[in-house]
């Protein structure tokens, strides 16, 4: 273990070696300088730890440099078959402003005019609409008075219309903007005032619209072959919950609770009725559930490398460059290795976690101790790896199994922007609001829906196609 070019093993075991040679020490120092020694172990391996070997965030390496991309053939700019993204003219502009040829510029003569020269500007006009509706009154000769039925959802004097509030919970619930931010936006840009009272109210809204979509989404994840599950912790009135999330290519679901286990999966109805395959990264409590279980290797890949860094653990070097391996050969097949290719790298595993045996061997149990035996982090991962094969190497022969639960941490992402931005939830239907809309959010974009346009259908009381 290494910390900026100094050896602190082959300092601590200096150490150790001239108090053993010290006979003049007291037992009591001795103990307070070996006490000293773990503190500062336990420190040191924490210093060490970064992205690529633990479960921190890449933004929170220390001063971590990018890594240079590997040279390319290529041109600059877009290749050949790329779909552009330039701006092109439309053939229906909203305005049309005719430009006339200012005839005392230029030399007299008779003219016909034989066309336009055409340029068309992009712009955004950030305006309130007001809409009237007058119902017509008729009376009788019997003074009896007939009145025009106001359009459904009409029901007050005043009141906001479905556009303004799907705006309101497009830039609350998916780009995270503060109330307070959202209120000044309405006020400035289209001098309509909103509360942050209205703009909650909006977010209930959609909630009580989006009942039917979760229990939908649900079903649909309950009996689909194959789903990603993770979890992280989020703040709620200043107090530890955990979101969790179910989601798989097409559809994502997040619920909160105030518990990280079984009883948070069962509450949220999916897990109990699962019997696809299950990819995470071997949180135990989802190995209570029935069903085929696939671990993330993006997590093996980062305690082999903390293996191998601070345990000088060879065989842990040895084993994330056959996961690597293992993992391009996958995608060069297609998404699944054939039998006997299977089989030579499975062998190729077994080896290696043999040879590991031998360099992290078991702990021997001291005489008259009794418990759980204390095991280094190194041996707990041999072990799991053992143990768990089948699990671990379930994307080499199943081409619906990916080689990571990226998709599911990706999901779980933007739960950890809105903490940053707003510290925490300020209440538990605050977070069930957040969960539901974005559930729906996400399984929107996942099905090629914009957001901004699945909150017009939901506040307009259609159901997306994908729903059908």
């Amino acid at each position: 273990m290494k910390l900026e070019s100094i050896d602190i093993e082959a300092t601590i075991e200096k150490v150790r070696s001239l108090i053993r040679e010290d006979k003049q020490l007291s037992a009591g120092l001795k103990s307070m300088i070996e006490l000293l020694i773990l503190i500062i172990t336990l420190l040191a391996n924490r210093l060490n730890l970064n992205s690529t070997n633990s479960s921190k965030p890449p933004s929170s390496d220390p001063n971590r440099k990018k890594q240079p991309k590997n040279k390319s053939k290529r041109k600059p700019g877009g290749q050949k078959g790329h779909v552009g993204k330039t701006l092109e003219k439309v053939d229906d502009p909203d305005k049309v402003e005719v430009i006339k040829v200012d005839r005392r510029k230029i030399p007299q003569a008779r003219y016909r005019e034989i066309g336009f020269d055409t340029r068309q500007v992009f712009d955004i006009d950030i305006s309130r609409v007001v809409t009237e509706y007058r119902a017509q009154v008729l009376e009788d000769d019997n003074g009896n008075q007939f009145v025009a039925p106001f359009p459904e959802g009409v029901t007050k004097a005043v009141q906001y219309g479905t556009g303004l509030k799907s705006h309101s919970v497009y830039m609350s619930q998916y780009q995270l903007v503060p109330y307070n931010r959202i209120k000044d936006h309405f006020a400035d840009q289209m001098n309509i005032p909103v509360s942050e009272g209205s703009i909650y109210n909006f977010n209930n809204e959609a909630f009580q619209l989006l009942a039917d979509f979760e229990a939908w989404v649900e079903d649909k994840l309950a009996f689909s072959g194959l789903a990603h599950a993770d979890e992280t912790g989020i703040n709620i009135a200043a107090k530890r919950h955990w979101l969790h999330c179910v989601s798989n290519k097409y559809l994502t679901l997040y619920y909160p609770h105030q518990k990280r286990g079984t009883d948070a999966m069962n509450a949220m109805g999916i897990l109990p009725r699962f019997q696809g395959i299950l990819c995470h990264d071997h949180w135990k409590p989802y190995y209570k559930y029935d069903c085929t279980h696939a671990l993330c290797n993006a997590h093996h890949l980062r305690e082999l490398t903390r293996a191998w860094e601070q345990d000088n653990q060879q065989w842990a070097k040895n084993m994330k460059n056959l996961l690597e391996t293992i993992n391009i050969k996958v995608n060069d097949a297609g998404g699944a290795l054939d039998a006997q290719e299977s089989q030579k790298y499975r062998l190729k595993y077994r080896a290696l976690l043999k040879e590991a045996e031998i360099e992290c061997p078991e702990p021997i149990r001291p005489k008259g101790k009794r418990g759980r035996l204390k095991k280094t982090k190194s041996r707990n991962l041999l072990e799991r790896l053992r143990d768990f094969e089948q699990d671990a190497l379930r994307f080499m022969d199943n081409e619906l199994v990916p080689f990571s639960n990226n998709l599911g941490e990706n999901d779980i992402r933007m739960t950890k922007v809105q903490q940053k931005i707003s510290g925490c939830f300020r209440s538990i239907d605050g977070a069930h609001i957040f969960c539901r809309v974005r559930s729906y959010l996400s399984t929107c974009r996942k099905n090629g829906i914009k957001s901004s346009q699945a909150l017009e259908l939901l506040f307009n009381g259609e159901s997306p196609d994908f729903m059908m």
